[in-house]
């Protein structure tokens, strides 16, 4: 893997540009969680797939797909960023938080799954800690069901995190948002019940919050298990499809008063909520969920509250 830019700031978040056995790009992130030294918490984002098929409405990574990565080119993402810290591959870090998120629906590419079965290999990291954040495709039940054997075998007793993204509770309205083929509510409960065991992490369903997009917490409590699963509350980022399709976020700087309402409604239901508000100059440096530098430079569509710092 070679890297040909990268552009964030050391106290922040770092997207790396690089190219790939196959001379494609690809993108990938590391980012620290202020206050905290990178010591207790690291985060390394990487990428699954050479776009995204799913063309989620606020994604600027989805509508159009070139393939699958390689599970070389994906432990080459996490390699780079290890080894350029701890060449020695010994990670004296609390908490080691690998997300495969970056650009692709992991779920789609079984190479993830390979990748999962080497990290424990490869590195001395007692932090360890993987994160899938599916959309739940139909039609991958394979992929889901090989997950599970491989959480049970290396990653039980809270070494896991599994996240659904949800981002409503209206069908229709998730549809619009995820315009794939994908598991219902009953589908994705049927499956957390069996992934989750004594000592695991609860299940995250996350939530970016929009105007348009409502979130029923009676709903949620038909089906899922607030002893399972925690609902996670994000904001829409600030990308070029967002600004396209006109979604507005309830969140900016800090949550809205719709915001805090279905917090706390959702509290009082039994789930355990966070609100994950990241640095706002993550959006400036583009190293958020949802944002992707290489349409950013192709459309070369400004945001005045994101993708403002150069690559080098």
């Amino acid at each position: 893997m070679k890297l040909v830019g990268k552009t964030g700031r050391e106290d922040i978040a770092i997207v790396y540009l690089a190219e790939t056995t196959k001379g494609r790009l690809v993108e990938f992130v590391e980012s620290v969680q202020p206050p905290l030294p990178r010591n207790e918490k690291w985060v390394l984002i990487v990428s699954t797939l050479y776009g995204c098929p799913v063309g989620c409405l606020f994604c600027d990574a989805g509508g159009w797909y070139r393939g699958r990565l390689s599970k070389e080119d994906i432990l080459g993402q996490v390699d780079y960023m290890i080894t350029n810290r701890f060449p020695s591959r010994k990670i004296p870090v609390k908490k080691l938080k690998i997300q495969f998120a970056r650009v692709g629906e992991p779920s789609l590419n079984p190479n993830v799954l390979d990748v999962l079965e080497e990290l424990p290999k490869i590195y001395d990291a007692p932090g360890l800690l993987p994160c899938i954040s599916t959309v739940a495709p139909k039609g991958n039940k394979k992929f889901f069901e090989r997950l599970l054997e491989i959480k049970e075998k290396l990653y039980g007793n809270g070494r896991f995190q599994l996240q659904f993204s949800l981002h409503s509770t209206d069908e229709n309205v998730r549809d619009r948002i995820i315009p794939i083929n994908k598991w219902g509510f009953k589908e994705i409960a049927a499956y957390g019940e069996r992934f989750h065991k004594s000592g695991d992490r609860k299940i995250t369903l996350n939530f970016a919050l929009t105007k348009e997009a409502p979130v029923d917490p009676n709903v949620l409590i038909e089906f899922f298990d607030t002893k399972k699963f925690l609902i996670k509350i994000t904001p829409v980022n600030p990308t070029v499809k967002s600004m396209e399709n006109k979604v507005e976020s309830l969140i900016n700087s800090k949550p809205s008063k719709q915001t805090k309402e279905l917090i706390e409604e959702l509290r009082q239901v039994g789930y355990e909520v966070i609100l994950s508000v990241g640095e706002l100059e993550e959006n400036k440096i583009g190293s958020n969920c949802g944002m992707y530098i290489q349409r950013f430079l192709k459309e070369k569509r400004k945001r005045k509250d994101a993708y403002s710092y150069k690559i080098k």
